[in-house]
């Protein structure tokens, strides 16, 4: 799965202005060729924060669209506040996507059970597939395995993102969890390993840009071809690294201009990358072969 960019027209400053639905819908079209099994759009990776509500749902009626049956769309619709996630979790489900990623709610840094109430009332209010996103340096909560297995008798919940980067951590989830809930890994450098543990894919970053060789990775480990996609994931090691130089996503969208994918305009208060720190990320492209080339 791609933890999808939400391209931008660059405005007269020279940052992220209107949306560019063209770009964006040649990424849907980009990654349909290229093997991305599921799109997940309007997640942090999108910007989601600097979105409109008008703008989040207008992303996810176009990946939808454009995706036309050919791969699932999984939406982003979390929020700090358990009603706004209710009502952006209805309309993911309205718009046709197939199931929703919900960010624990952040800022407000809740307790272990004020997430259990959150994600209850957001699964009896809403009868939609769901995956748990749980991301400690964005939101300011760990959500622990034992909260996390709280919550896997409820249907609604299919999976959790785990992007804690704590493999112990990872370990404790999947023994609690028995099977009950699909683990994928939300930190690409840690993807073979949860891989490897037994977890069941990864909702990728580096996958914008290199989406064929993060779904070979995810085949040859899910099939049992650990040694295969060890190759693959030392390969990209150097890769996840350097997209990890900034905040995210200012590194991939950088790439991403480099490679001629798209352009790289952020919304405020994201700037462009550092000289130095891009310099590093041409380093890295081009020893994967993938040499400048330009925005489109």
């Amino acid at each position: 799965m791609v933890a999808l960019v939400t391209p931008f027209e660059n405005d007269r400053a020279g940052q992220g202005g209107r949306l560019d639905e063209k770009s964006l819908r040649h990424l849907v079209d980009f990654h349909v060729k290229e093997g991305t099994r599921v799109i997940v759009p309007v997640g942090t990776t999108g910007e989601s924060a600097t979105l409109t509500h008008e703008e989040h749902e207008k992303v996810i009626r176009i990946v939808v669209e454009q995706a036309a049956g050919r791969v699932k769309v999984l939406a982003g619709t979390g929020s700090n506040s358990t009603e706004e996630a209710v009502a952006l979790t209805k309309a993911a489900q309205k718009t046709g996507a197939d199931g929703a990623l919900v960010i624990t709610p952040y800022y407000n840094r809740p307790t272990q059970e004020g997430l259990v109430r959150h994600y209850e009332t957001l699964a009896s209010r809403v009868a939609f597939p769901m995956v748990i996103y749980n991301v400690p340096v964005r939101t300011g909560v760990n959500m622990l395995p034992e909260t996390v297995a709280r919550l896997a008798g409820i249907q609604a919940y299919v999976g959790v993102k785990e992007a804690s980067g704590s493999i112990s951590q990872v370990i404790d989830l999947m023994d609690r969890l028995e099977g009950r809930m699909a683990v994928y890994s939300g930190d690409d450098v840690l993807t073979y390993p949860i891989l490897a543990l037994g977890g069941h894919g990864t909702i990728s970053v580096s996958a914008n840009l290199v989406p064929r060789k993060m779904a070979d990775l995810c085949d040859k480990a899910l099939t049992g071809d650990l040694a295969g996609a060890l190759a693959i994931h030392r390969e990209l090691v150097p890769l996840h690294r350097a997209l990890g130089l900034e905040t995210n996503p200012i590194p991939i969208k950088t790439a991403m201009e480099i490679a001629g994918i798209m352009g790289g305009a952020l919304r405020l208060p994201l700037i462009p990358m550092e000289i130095a720190n891009r310099a590093r990320l041409e380093k890295v492209l081009s020893a994967l072969g993938i040499p400048g080339k330009g925005a489109k």
